[in-house]
């Protein structure tokens, strides 16, 4: 296991140490030791990899972790069939993450239709055992699962979907949202983090943690608790725009400087989700890019995000929803190793995420937590148009405006192409079953009426004005 003392490194001295490193292990060999008593090690991985993977050290169990972690949340589908999941494709991409030193996959029993752990499986079972890390979680969000059987019931899913004897890393999924009352009837009332507890106590489940979105004091609770409970590690929602604006989005949600700061003073390593903000970041107003591109104009937008969360040592993966291979590939670059950022570099992605505050985007991630929708509307599809356009300055307000005829064109073609009519948004009754379950707590159906009302004055040419 690791020298204690790392966990008290600066920033500074961390950012000097990780230039300096030279020491390389396999992929095989990443799963122990400690070189020195670095947090970062490097990797070698095939012939067409573009460098060393970066690898972070579990200060609990010595696991040598990629600082880049594949997000099975977002996978890819087939082109003829919307409800079946590619899995040639999924595990090409696998193979190639693998060979090229990834060995962190992060899936649930929530995601993709309660498809993603199966397919996660599969990709990995060709793989031994001991030579990859999988993370999954206890994903009990409805009701009908809280009872003690029903949560233990799931978990043994997850080992069967995922063709394993243990989990690596297990997961309280998304606590936070419903505050304490809900944490409480979803794990401690019903005895089911004791149960986990136990499990991990049996060599089952090798560290636990939780995923933190919405109620600060869950958060802070939790971290008070860490004494009895152990936390081994914690994921939360980390970028360059929500380090210090995710209250300013949403006066529900939580500074991620706060968030880390809080794990680093209870010595927990962070797993970090959404690096993008489900994209938003790879996907900016042209303005925002141009600044990029001139500071770095070899880099893609998407490296920056996630340059900055690497960057920060108490940081033990990044993971990315990767749903192609140029996704993939382009990350490894960025990781390949990991150059952290300067500070002058940090100063500038703050002066870049105040810039966009004056974009009001929603805060979608594209997550599809809220589908499926009763009424068949497709909301995320709906929400991701209304941020590209406005991202490309297709929205213009000023109907007298030289640009508004493009924008209007390139709006309503738009959304057609992206969403069938059957499923957009003046389909929405407002029955509010998606809300809930929105870890951005995006009042949903606020938005689509919003928009709704703004295509309809597209159509008749009527005024652009989205209030």
């Amino acid at each position: 296991m690791e020298n204690n003392n790392c966990k008290n490194i600066s920033r500074r001295k961390f950012l000097k140490t990780l230039g300096i490193a030279g020491a390389t292990v396999t992929a095989a060999s990443a799963l122990g030791g400690c070189a020195g008593n670095d947090k970062t090690a490097t990797a070698t991985q095939g012939s067409d990899a573009q460098g060393e993977m970066t690898y972070r050290t579990n200060r609990h169990t010595g696991d040598r972790v990629s600082i880049l972690g594949f997000g099975m949340m977002r996978l890819p589908w087939k082109k003829d069939n919307e409800n079946e999941i590619d899995q040639e494709l999924v595990n090409q991409m696998v193979d190639y993450a693998f060979k090229h030193g990834v060995n962190y996959f992060d899936t649930s029993p929530a995601y993709c239709q309660g498809k993603s752990e199966t397919a996660t499986g599969i990709a990995l079972s060709k793989y031994p055992r001991d030579s990859y890390f999988v993370a999954t979680k206890m994903s009990n969000f409805a009701r009908s699962t809280w009872p003690y059987e029903k949560s233990v019931e799931m978990y043994r899913n997850s080992l069967k979907a995922l063709q394993v004897d243990y989990i690596d890393y297990m997961l309280l999924h998304s606590v936070g949202n419903g505050g304490m009352e809900e944490f409480d009837n979803r794990y401690i009332k019903n005895g089911i983090l004791y149960f986990l507890l136990k499990e991990r106590e049996a060599g089952r489940i090798r560290n636990i943690g939780f995923s933190f979105h919405g109620d600060v004091e869950v958060f802070d609770t939790l971290l008070a608790q860490n004494d009895k409970y152990h936390w081994d590690f914690v994921q939360i929602q980390m970028n360059y725009l929500d380090w210090k604006h995710a209250k300013e989005i949403n006066e529900r949600n939580v500074d991620a400087e706060y968030l880390y700061n809080e794990l680093v003073k209870h010595d927990i390593q962070a797993v970090i989700m959404e690096p993008l903000l489900g994209g938003r970041l790879s996907n900016l107003p042209d303005n925002i890019v141009a600044r990029l591109k001139q500071q770095a104009p070899e880099k893609s937008t998407a490296s920056w995000a996630f340059r900055f969360a690497g960057t920060y040592p108490d940081v033990l993966t990044v993971l990315s929803g990767m749903t192609r291979m140029e996704h993939l590939q382009d990350n490894l670059l960025t990781y390949s190793p990991l150059v952290p950022l300067t500070d002058d570099e940090l100063d500038f992605l703050q002066e870049t995420a105040t810039l966009m505050m004056q974009y009001p985007t929603i805060p979608c991630n594209d997550c599809k937590y809220c589908m499926p929708c009763p009424y068949g509307i497709d909301i995320p599809a709906i929400l991701l148009h209304y941020n590209k356009c406005l991202n490309e300055g297709n929205i213009v307000a000023n109907t007298q405006s030289d640009e508004y005829r493009k924008a209007r064109r390139a709006y309503l073609i738009g959304y057609d192409r992206s969403v069938p009519k059957l499923r957009q948004a003046n389909h929405c009754i407002g029955c509010n079953q998606c809300s809930p379950h929105c870890p951005q707590s995006i009042d949903i159906p606020k938005e689509l009426h919003r928009i709704d009302a703004y295509v309809e004055q597209l159509k008749q040419n009527d005024g652009a004005t989205v209030k």
